[in-house]
This record gives structure tokens, C-alpha cells and sequence, in this order.
């Protein structure tokens, strides 16, 4: 049985037959195998814990476990909203504590420590609505040399308050405690830096960021900051990623690559998240656009099931994984509080750039210029190889000349230009499929599906218009190697044609290009030199050796991807199907790992039966998901649904003031595909559940008392319920008066409510808005009505005074001239649930994280 094994191993390499079918299992089994192996350990890993017991054998390096202690102290204070007392007392004075106690450490021989806690007020403009804040809270700590003669500092922030009904351990705690150690050892250091640090913990992201706006236009400190280090999460846990950098600062990349203790970057992560497709934000945004400071937006991604839920706690984040991100941003604040462009203003590069990280071994970087060059380098001379195979082919076959050999080629590359839109579009048809069969989401827990559901398809669009082609192809003049090594340069023009024109649309992940184009014509190169190129199929181990190198690399990097969006397509809303973007993930993917090793399918015998396998495998997959429990999206505490709920009280006045429309009932924001359908079978009276969309066309906003983002209240739903909610908001007109220019109304009013409040402003008719107490740019520019005011407050609880001056163009400003609707959010829990709230509460299966809160929307006309 050997000799036969090894007899035909010898006439396969020599190109007299192919291998036997039976060995494709083996050979997808091993790729499959170095995934495994190597990729997800490397992926996993992190660092030991240092413990405080290890500290004085330790010096100076970053202690996770007086972190994680921290942290737990942190956590135990609860849901930390903006205006509630968690907030802003309790982990505002947990800070101050912290920072004490640094204090008592501090080598004021050689430092001086500064501590300020900042109230800030002011409003931006941010997706379309005017966002104002009142006496919000940060706690800035700044650290500097006492020799230093720097005026230029660095910033490293994180934000303390949560979403409503989360600790908030992860997101942003686990960064606030990695901050505060960080702070520690600076202050420790019997080793001076040259710049001053500011450590800003600030006291309102989640409020729509605007603790960093407070922050960046308004403090004293904040002018001489040159650099940035920003800290968010996505997830709990894991590796932190680098996903967005300067811009136009490459030297903060360099000083990554070089200090950087453990590094997780890609340029592809930046492009994504600033393509918007990521429904995220960040402070980044805030210190880029406002404060004109560059930096590095860095952020725990994994375990995104408990982002913003109330199962973000302690427990699910290991403290290897803090000791991870504390030993990345103790090295870069030093390695930036010594970097002599820190003072440099001047020495900025108008280029971006590409870097991406091996592995978490080592981290590749060069400038975008460096990028262009080696693109069209390495994009010509990828076609000159091709064109120097295909002539050696014609010398060394009898018969067949150069011209025959290029149609033949062509036929070729046309088949693999077919087999590249299958392979994405086969993914992307499932994907259609589930989502039309009300299956959506399968893979949300049981991530393994995606295998069979997308993964199997890709493979078989890859590879079937050759396979079909080459079982059609009889006798041809052509040696079988051959043929196969012409496959395989098909893949190889479409990258060299593709990283051409995306280096031409000024995109720079086609380094994923690069890297495809590198080691395929290394192993060309070589067996052109080598002869192996003419030895039947002894040049295929020269290219399966060289493609373990960027099949781990494409493996480590599309897991990353999946890993960051298989959660966020829980909470991604009901409008678009999900599934297309693991599926088009799941297609590309397959296309980079898979597009060179694919094809050697074809040297078995047989190739159409293995591809049928992967069809069968792809179908029991699907029978899997639809026929089990496997494929149901939710599991409790790990895994959760997101059901997004205000109990709300809506009362309507007309122009005389009269009630004429009074309800109560729950407000719905689908958070995902499939809405509250998997609550159907619960315990849940979901009788009487309508959508907000007629209501779109009597009140403004559509009556719905959305929070800090509106755009999804026409696929919102409403529940009527019989109990009315408690609380008040009062919207008082103090004046009404018509301006000496004759046709223009003013109105100034004074708003009284919870923490958290709207202001949705619609004239009527023909009247237009000329001026107000907001943001001019709104009436100014390319924005309609109606407009959005979403205001907040810290601990200034002062009512927000504001006017509206409106005009008509016909000159009658007798009668209603413009409808205003105000909202108040009690989102904290020290605004007590009434009895059906919780009772409705408590029949949602234990599958469902609620974020909830009481609302009252009145909508008036004036």
C-alpha cells in the first residue's frame, strides 16, 4: 500500500497523472490545520499578569493586577450616566481617591502633579443635530518634569461614564484603570521624560462625546497638546487594536512600530471605520476635528456580545488582557513624552499610513508614497513574470506557440474572473436566502457556521468555472502542470491588475495585494530559475510553501474582522440584512486565503467530486441552522438580544393649548434584523405592537421621543400600554414677540427636565426659521426640518433658556407659525420604574438585555 502511494506521489510530481481524489480531504484538512494552530493561538495570545507581589522584581513595568483591583471598585459603583450621582459624584470622587493615593508616591523631586476637575458647557454640531451640554464633568491630571522646558504635551484620555444600565467594566473602565497605572509608574519613574502628560479621564462620551469636546475647545491646558492616545473599547477584553492614526503624522506610526510591546494595527481596520460601515464613534473625532490634534485611536475589540449591556462587567475580562494593553500604552507614553516631534508642529507629512502587524509578532509600516512606488513596482513585475512563464511554456511544449498559449490564457483568466464573482456572490446568496427565510443571524453564537453557510460556497464559486473547464478540456496539447500553473497566474494578474487600480483610487488596503503578489512571484521567480517550472508538478511545492506565510496572515486578519462583526451585527438595526456583510467578509476572505491554494483542487483527480463534497457539507450546514437550535442567534448573558425600550408618555397640544391626542406606551428600537419576532413565543404581550410611521405625518418627529439619534423612528414601533409614566418636563414660553422688522416672530421659552433632554423643532408651512439660540449653520446649510437639539447636563441643572426667531413668506404671522416637540429622558436608575415597566421587564426571556429608561414627549404648536 505504501509503494502505491508513494509510486503515485512520484507521477503526479512529474506531471503523468494526477493524484487520486482521496487526498483533497487531507489537503484542505491541513490548511484548515495551520489555522488552528497557529493563527488562533497567536490571535489569543497575551501576556503574563504582573502582580503586585512582583512589583519590586519588576520595577517600572505596568502591574495588571493593582488594575484589576481597580477595576472591581470602579465596577461596583454601578450604571454611570451622565447627570446621575454615579456619575458624577461617585466616580468622580473614586478618581480623585486614585489619584491621591498616586500623589503620596510622587517623586516631587523630579515632577510636579496637577490635578483640576473641569465643568464644562458648550454644544457642536455632530450628525446633523445640535448637541449641547451643561456642566458635564472631567478629571484632568497632568504630569510634567520639573527641568522640562516643554510647553507641548501629550494627551491620553479614556471616558468614565457608561451606556444606561451598564457598568461599563469594559467599555470604558477597563481603560480608565490601564490610565490610572500608567499615571502611576510615570509618577514613579526615577527616569524624567521632556514632555508633560495629560491624563484626561473624561466624564461624557457616551453622551455623544461630549466630555472631549468640553475638553479640547475650552481648557487651559488644552492648546499645548500636540499628541493623542486615545482609549476606547468595543468589546471586553482581548488584544487592543490600533484603528485609526494621524492624520498626516506618520512619525506616530513609526514610534508604534518601534515601542509598541505587543502590536495589533492594521491600516484595513482604519479605512473600515472611517468608511463609516462600523456603527461607532469615538473621541478621536473630536480631538481630530476640533483640536487639530493627531493620535492613536486604540480599542479593546473582542467579546462585543457585552458591549454597552449590563453583562460588561469584572468577570469577563482577564487581567492577561490588561497587563496586554498596559504594557502598549506605559511604552508609548514614554516613547512620545521623549519624541523630539512632540515640539515640531511644523513637521507634518500630508501622506497617510499603511502598517499592519504579523501575527502579533512584529508590525510592518511605510508611508503612502513608499506604498505607491512598491504597488506599481511590484504590479508591473508581477505581469512581466506572467508573461515570462507563458513564453517558457511555448519553448518547452512541441507544437504549441506563443499565441496559442496567450488565447489559451485568456480563456483562463476570463473563467477565474467568473470564479471571483461567484466566490462572492455564492456567500452573498445564502446570505439572501436565510434572510428572506426569516433565518438571519445563525451564526451570531454558533460562529462556526459560517463554514458551511459561506466559507464551503466561496471555495466551490472559486474554483468551478476552472474545474468545469479543465473536466471539458480533453486531450489538449498542453500539459495538465501546465494548465494549472496558468490558473494560478489568472489570480495572479487580477491582484496585480487590482492593486494597480485601487493604488490609483488612493485606497491603501491593497497592501492585502502586496503581500498576495510577494510571495506567489517569489515562488515563480524561483521556479523559473530553478527549472522546477517545467518539472510537471515539482513547482507546486515552491508555491504551497510560500503561500503558508499569507494564508496565515489573511486567516489571522478576516478572523479579527469576524470577531469584531459578529457582534456588532446584533446591534446594527433593522433595516439592512446582516448577514451581507459576514457573507461578503466570509467571500473575501476565501478569495485572499484561498486563491492561489484553491486551485490545486484541480490537480486531483475527480475535482467535480470534491467539489460536490463541499456542496453537500455547505447543505448539512443549512439543514443545521434550520432545523436546530444551533442556529438560534441568542444565548443568555453571553450572547444576548438587544432590545432598546422607552415607557413613554406622549401629550399633544394645539394652538389654543388643548390636549388633543394623550397615550402612553413602550417606544421600540430594533436593534437587529429580526426586531422582537424571537419574542413572539414568550411570555411578552406584544397585542397591539403598530409602527411609528403614520404617526410621521400628525406630529413632529414622528411623536417619538428619540434619544441622541433620530434617523431610524419611521421603523421604530410603538406598544400602547394603560399606565401613564410618571415625571415631568415643563417647556415654558416666556415672550412672544413680532421684531421691529415687522415680519419676523420671536419666541423665547425655558426648558425645565431630566439630565437628558431633546428639543425637535418644525415650522409650519411656509415659515422658516431666521434665527435662534443654536448653531446657525443649521438653518444656513443644506439641512431641513425638522431640526434636533439634544441637550444634557452634568451637575449645572439650570433650565436651558433659548429663542426662535421664525418669518413667513407670505407675511401672516397670525395663527400657528411653528411646532416644537421636547422630550425628557429619566435614564438613570435613581428614576424609579413604575409596577408595569417591571413586570414587563420581567417577562423577556433570559436571552434579552433591555436598555431602557421613562420618557415624556409633549408636542406642542405655537
Amino acid at each position: 500500500m505504501r509503494e502505491r502511494i508513494d509510486r503515485e506521489l512520484e507521477e503526479a510530481s512529474k506531471g503523468r497523472r494526477r493524484l487520486s481524489w482521496y487526498y483533497v480531504p487531507s489537503f484542505l484538512v491541513l490548511w484548515l490545520a495551520l489555522f488552528f494552530a497557529i493563527v488562533i493561538p497567536l490571535y489569543n495570545r497575551l501576556p503574563k499578569r504582573v502582580s503586585i507581589a512582583e512589583e519590586p522584581s519588576k520595577r517600572g513595568e505596568f502591574v495588571a493586577e493593582r488594575a484589576g483591583l481597580q477595576l472591581h471598585e470602579y465596577e461596583w459603583i454601578g450604571p454611570k450616566v451622565v447627570g446621575s450621582r454615579a456619575n458624577e459624584v461617585e466616580t468622580v470622587k473614586f478618581l480623585l481617591g486614585e489619584v491621591e493615593r498616586i500623589e503620596v508616591q510622587l517623586r516631587s523631586d523630579l515632577y510636579e502633579l496637577e490635578v483640576d476637575v473641569q465643568e464644562a458647557s458648550g454644544g457642536f454640531l455632530i450628525a446633523g443635530m445640535w448637541n449641547m451640554y451643561q456642566g458635564i464633568q472631567n478629571v484632568i491630571v497632568k504630569l510634567s518634569t520639573k527641568e522640562s522646558q516643554s510647553e507641548s504635551y501629550l494627551l491620553i484620555n479614556s471616558h468614565f461614564d457608561s451606556k444606561p444600565g451598564s457598568p461599563g467594566s469594559g467599555d470604558d473602565g477597563t481603560m480608565v484603570v490601564v490610565m490610572l497605572e500608567v499615571l502611576r509608574q510615570m509618577a514613579t519613574s526615577a527616569t524624567p521624560f521632556q514632555h508633560g502628560i495629560i491624563f484626561l479621564f473624561n466624564g461624557a462620551e457616551e453622551n455623544a462625546l461630549q466630555g472631549a469636546h468640553g475638553f479640547i475647545t475650552q481648557h487651559k491646558w488644552a492648546p499645548n497638546c500636540r499628541a493623542l492616545i486615545n482609549l476606547e473599547s468595543g468589546g471586553s477584553g482581548g488584544r487592543d487594536l490600533l484603528f485609526q492614526s494621524g492624520p498626516n503624522t506618520p512619525w506616530l506610526m513609526k514610534y508604534y512600530r518601534q515601542h509598541a510591546k505587543h502590536p495589533f494595527a492594521t491600516t484595513l481596520a482604519e479605512e473600515t471605520w472611517q468608511a463609516g460601515i462600523i456603527p461607532s464613534d469615538t473621541d478621536f473625532r473630536i480631538f481630530r476635528d476640533f483640536g487639530h490634534v493627531p493620535g492613536l485611536d486604540i480599542a479593546q475589540a473582542d467579546n462585543g456580545y457585552v458591549y454597552h449591556t449590563a453583562f460588561d462587567t469584572y468577570k469577563v475580562i482577564s487581567e492577561r488582557s490588561i497587563q496586554n494593553t498596559g504594557n502598549n500604552i506605559l511604552a508609548l507614553a514614554r516613547a512620545f513624552a521623549n519624541a523630539s516631534e512632540l515640539s515640531e508642529t511644523e513637521n507634518t507629512d500630508d501622506s497617510h499610513a499603511v502598517f499592519f502587524d504579523f501575527l502579533g509578532l512584529f508590525l510592518v509600516y511605510y508611508t503612502e508614497t513608499t506604498g505607491i512606488v512598491l504597488n506599481c513596482v511590484i504590479g508591473v513585475l508581477s505581469l512581466v513574470l506572467v508573461g515570462c512563464s507563458l513564453w517558457r511554456m511555448s519553448r518547452q511544449s512541441e507544437k504549441v506557440s506563443l499565441v496559442q498559449i496567450s488565447i489559451r490564457f485568456l480563456i483562463i483568466l476570463g473563467l477565474h474572473f467568473v470564479g471571483l464573482l461567484l466566490c462572492i456572490c455564492l456567500p452573498l446568496l445564502v446570505a439572501v436566502l436565510f434572510d428572506a427565510g426569516d433565518r438571519s443571524l445563525t451564526y451570531f453564537t454558533s460562529n462556526w457556521l459560517v463554514f458551511g453557510l459561506y466559507v464551503c460556497p466561496a471555495i466551490i464559486g472559486l474554483v468551478l468555472p476552472l474545474t468545469l473547464y479543465f473536466t471539458l478540456l480533453r486531450n489538449d496539447k498542453l500539459s495538465h502542470p501546465y494548465l494549472i500553473q496558468m490558473s494560478l497566474h489568472a489570480e495572479f494578474v487580477v491582484l496585480a491588475l487590482l492593486i494597480l487600480i485601487l493604488t490609483a483610487m488612493g485606497t491603501r488596503s491593497q497592501y492585502l495585494c502586496l503581500i498576495s503578489l510577494i510571495f506567489y512571484g517569489g515562488a515563480v521567480l524561483i521556479n523559473l530559475i530553478s527549472t522546477l517550472h517545467d518539472r510537471g508538478y515539482y513547482w507546486s511545492i515552491t508555491v504551497l510553501s510560500l503561500q503558508v506565510i499569507p494564508f496565515c496572515y489573511f486567516s489571522y486578519l478576516f478572523y479579527m474582522l469576524l470577531v469584531v462583526f459578529f457582534p456588532i451585527t446584533g446591534r446594527n438595526g433593522i433595516a439592512s440584512n446582516p448577514d451581507l456583510i459576514i457573507a461578503l467578509l466570509c467571500g473575501i476572505c476565501t478569495y485572499f486565503a484561498m486563491g492561489f491554494v484553491a486551485q490545486f483542487i484541480n490537480v486531483f483527480r475527480w475535482p467535480n467530486l470534491s467539489l460536490l463534497v463541499l456542496g453537500v457539507v455547505s447543505f448539512i450546514f443549512c439543514m443545521i441552522t434550520v432545523f436546530s437550535e444551533v442556529g438560534f442567534p441568542y444565548r443568555a448573558e453571553t450572547n444576548v438580544m438587544r432590545v432598546n425600550f422607552m415607557q413613554t408618555k406622549r401629550i399633544f397640544y394645539d394652538y389654543e393649548g388643548a390636549v388633543t391626542h394623550n397615550d402612553s406606551g413602550y417606544y421600540f428600537v430594533y436593534q437587529d434584523r429580526r426586531g422582537l419576532t424571537p419574542l413572539l413565543d414568550s411570555h411578552v404581550n406584544l397585542t397591539g405592537l403598530t409602527s411609528m410611521e403614520p404617526d410621521c405625518d400628525k406630529y413632529v418627529m414622528c411623536g417619538a421621543p428619540c434619544f441622541n439619534s433620530c434617523g431610524g423612528r419611521r421603523r421604530a414601533g410603538w406598544l400602547p400600554r394603560a399606565v401613564n409614566i410618571t415625571g415631568n418636563i415643563t417647556l415654558q414660553l416666556l415672550e412672544k414677540s413680532v421684531l421691529p422688522e415687522g415680519n419676523i416672530t420671536r419666541f423665547e421659552f425655558k426648558l425645565t427636565g431630566p439630565p437628558q433632554m431633546n428639543v425637535f423643532i418644525q415650522p409650519v408651512g411656509v415659515a422658516r426659521v431666521t434665527d435662534w439660540s443654536f448653531e446657525r449653520k443649521l438653518l444656513e446649510g443644506s439641512y431641513q426640518p425638522p431640526y434636533f437639539v439634544y441637550f444634557s447636563y452634568g451637575k449645572d441643572d439650570s433650565p436651558l433658556k433659548f429663542f426662535i426667531e421664525v418669518t413667513k413668506s407670505d407675511g401672516h404671522l397670525s395663527g400657528p407659525i411653528i411646532e416644537l416637540g421636547v422630550v425628557g429622558h429619566f435614564v438613570s436608575n435613581e428614576f424609579k420604574r413604575d409596577a408595569q415597566a417591571l413586570e414587563f421587564l420581567a417577562k423577556l426571556p433570559n436571552y434579552v438585555h433591555a436598555m431602557e429608561w421613562p420618557s415624556i414627549f409633549k408636542g406642542y404648536i405655537f
